[in-house]
């Protein structure tokens, strides 16, 4: 999942929105000539991402990183996870947008982590998948995070696979309609996922030629009779079946101690807490601070 030209266009324009006409702070307090040492260091354990974006920020503004932790590593408290070198200004004005980049990513990280070892725990092999729940600007990102942590990034927008969802239903007026439509314009290389809101309709969605269901906000209990009815119709083996809605770190389990496929949470990417990192200068001029 990579996007050279998408990451530098995004980041550069995080720096804009932060720097605006200059940081006049350090305009004011900094000379121009001083060249300095930057580390960024972690206050939280979890799982590391972000680091392509925060250099690519050092870099966009005559800086650049020296060393750094690799995407995906596991750091604890008190952890350097990069350090970069340059004018002492460049480094000060890129601080909070390669912070901020890191924070986020690795809080998103981390929270995909750790559903994906619930999900272990529970002795089920579903794949964790992210929705399109994400922060308007910053979908590339938090799906890129996503991935980092283990999980599964599904689709990154709406020209990225069909998925008939319950308002496509209400208008064309039911589900087997809808995915008849839908395969007589498709092209053979593409899924067709249906997104169902009762056990009866995921049968009736696999009867049209579902390849994979959806069974959005179903509670365990009703994921159970859909999985039966698809077992007792003979099409369970001819479909994924995903469970969806409001799942996340307190009922994962739940849904993965039933014999779905795909997992996908929301929780993801609109509620995973940032990881908190900081930003200190170790040296200026080739010469030590004093840590505090």
């Amino acid at each position: 999942m990579k996007s050279p030209l998408l990451v530098e266009r995004k980041v550069r324009e995080a720096l804009e929105e932060d720097i605006g006409y200059g940081d006049i702070t350090s305009q004011l307090v900094v000379p121009e000539d001083v060249e300095a040492v930057a580390e960024v260091v972690a206050k939280e354990a979890g799982v590391l991402a972000g680091v392509e974006e925060a250099e690519m920020a050092f870099g966009l503004l005559g800086a650049h990183v020296i060393w750094a932790m690799r995407d995906g590593s596991s750091i604890k408290p008190g952890d350097v996870v990069l350090r970069a070198r340059g004018p002492a200004r460049a480094l000060l004005a890129a601080e909070r947008t390669a912070l901020n980049f890191m924070m986020r990513m690795s809080g998103i990280a981390t929270a995909t982590a750790e559903l994906v070892e619930l999900v272990k725990k529970a002795g089920s092999k579903a794949r964790v998948a992210a929705t399109r729940k994400t922060a308007p600007g910053l979908r590339f990102f938090d799906k890129k995070a996503v991935e980092i942590g283990g999980g599964d990034t599904h689709r990154l927008g709406l020209d990225d696979c069909v998925l008939i969802k319950d308002n496509h239903i209400a208008i064309v007026g039911s589900v087997a309609e809808a995915v008849r439509r839908a395969r007589e314009a498709i092209s053979f290389t593409k899924k067709i996922e249906v997104e169902v809101s009762t056990p009866e309709e995921a049968l009736e969605a696999a009867r049209a030629g579902a390849d994979i269901i959806m069974l959005d906000n179903l509670s365990p209990g009703e994921v159970e009779k859909a999985l039966k009815l698809l077992e007792e119709a003979g099409l369970r083996s001819s479909v994924l079946v995903e469970v969806s809605g409001r799942i996340g770190p307190d009922n994962i389990m739940d849904y993965a101690s039933k014999d779905v496929d795909i997992i996908s949470s929301g929780y993801l990417t609109h509620s995973a807490r940032a990881l908190d990192f900081s930003m200190r200068i170790s040296s200026v001029g080739g010469e030590r601070t004093a840590r505090p």
